[in-house]
């Protein structure tokens, strides 16, 4: 089992801007990592305190990951990415963790330049 990390920004605190940020990240990690939903195991999403209008694991969900999923408020620390979704996770996979590939999209290509 490994985890892999991501993060986006939703373009407003709409449930549309929430989901449809989400869906893309959730793709772009299953995309770059080569996993199936059947493969997690389990994964949290975070948003920042500005998001409230949506759940963004319902986005994980509608995708067909049909295992745990938890939603909590990220901390709001000041200069960090506002607007911003961030996942953690784990799943079942043979690759190493020099094959894994953590997914930083949008306004939070900033956190991770060294991943963007």
């Amino acid at each position: 089992m490994r985890a892999i990390r991501g993060a986006t920004t939703a373009e407003a605190n709409t449930a549309s801007a929430i989901l449809e940020a989400t869906r893309e990240l959730v793709a772009a990690l299953q995309d770059a990592n080569g996993f199936q939903p059947e493969d997690v195991v389990a994964a949290i999403f975070t948003a920042t305190p500005d998001l409230d209008a949506a759940f963004p694991a319902s986005a994980a969900r509608e995708l067909g990951w049909l295992v745990p999923l938890l939603d909590a408020v990220e901390m709001d620390v000041p200069g960090a990415p506002r607007m911003c979704v961030r996942a953690l996770v784990q799943l079942y996979t043979a690759s190493g963790p020099e094959r894994l590939h953590h997914v930083y999209l949008r306004g939070a290509a900033r956190l991770r330049p060294d991943l963007s």
